[in-house]
């Protein structure tokens, strides 16, 4: 399996392979980014807060190798220090009669090296977390933790690159 960046300004339908639990296997499936807006009209959400919530269902991954986010008018991409890629927390909803099936990324308030771009973060799971996070093995609030401070490498992203992100 391959991470690829992910890109916080992409479209709202930009398709992306999820995991999840489907019975007693992990599956992997192609999915919508947005879920269905709670009033008639509204817009659709792709992130949902995680404090002081808990995700007893629906839970998924979304495999990443960097983030993407724009900060001051500028592009950074972000990705683990080690080089390793990582799955941000997820959830998906059933389609309803209005709504395909989609999925949402979970945030947290953003760590350290996150935290002079922006005050929240998708929440980013190491690979060694990933059946946890399935599986309900450990509490949430111990998973949907900021990293710690360096986890994070840091570029900033010509406008060219940016566009080329955009592209996908």
């Amino acid at each position: 399996m391959s991470a690829k960046v992910f890109d916080s300004e992409a479209s709202l339908d930009e398709r992306r392979t999820i995991i999840r639990r489907d019975g007693g296997d992990v599956e992997m499936v192609e999915l919508p980014w947005g879920l269905q807006p709670r009033e008639p009209g509204g817009r659709p959400f792709t992130v949902v807060r995680a404090e002081g919530r808990t995700f007893p269902n629906h839970r998924c991954l979304v495999p990443a190798s960097e983030f993407r986010h724009r900060s001051h008018g500028k592009h950074y991409g972000f990705s683990l220090a080690n080089g390793d890629w990582f799955y941000f927390a997820g959830i998906w909803r059933p389609a309803t009669r209005d709504w395909p099936e989609a999925y949402a990324i979970l945030t947290t308030a953003a760590n350290d090296d996150v935290s002079p771009y922006h005050e929240r973060q998708m929440a980013v799971l190491r690979r060694e977390q990933r059946m946890a996070w399935l599986d309900l093995t450990v509490p949430e609030n111990q998973l949907l933790q900021p990293l710690p401070a360096g986890s994070f490498r840091i570029v900033r992203l010509r406008d060219h690159e940016a566009q080329a992100a955009l592209a996908f």
